[in-house]
């Protein structure tokens, strides 16, 4: 909190629409929010030894950590669905990449989008409908060879026979 009021405070001065102060202050304090949560993603929620003291005897153990890593094929999986998200967005009109972006990715109400872009909130609508429309039809569309599980990918049955 304290970080979006200094940045307030130091940028205050560059808001052209005093009437948007509202919606810039929101979005200063979201991005800041978001900064932050980005940089402890990977933090524990609460810290403690890795070595522990066992209430009965006294001694030390060894204190497990549980494993948070995806597993190679949840990542393999993410990155190709990731990749076919990349190209379908990359087929939409710049103006509607844009619109999607903002509404989904980023959370912008559709009164916001329309302020960001200056364009009016019934044309957002559209846009973002339209795209939402393209983007189903071209994820949907698994007949084509680039839209399949890619074969190199695949696990491979083992030459080794377990006897």
């Amino acid at each position: 909190m304290q970080e979006a009021l200094l940045k307030t405070y130091r940028y205050v001065d560059k808001i052209r629409n005093p009437e948007a102060f509202r919606t810039w202050l929101y979005k200063t304090v979201r991005n800041a929010c978001l900064l932050k949560r980005r940089r402890r993603a990977h933090e524990p929620r609460q810290h403690q030894s890795l070595e522990q003291s066992s209430p009965e005897d006294g001694r030390l153990t060894a204190f497990e950590i549980a494993d948070r890593a995806m597993r190679p094929d949840e990542a393999a999986i993410n990155s190709w669905l990731g990749g076919r998200l990349r190209t379908a967005l990359a087929t939409l009109p710049p103006l509607s990449r844009v619109i999607v972006f903002l509404r989904e990715m980023e959370g912008l109400s559709t009164r916001d989008v329309a302020s960001v872009l200056r364009i009016s909130e019934d044309n957002v609508k559209t846009r973002l409908h339209r795209a939402r429309t393209l983007l189903r039809t071209r994820l949907k569309d698994v007949s084509s060879s680039s839209a399949r599980w890619p074969l190199h990918t695949r696990p491979r049955k083992s030459s080794y026979s377990s006897s």
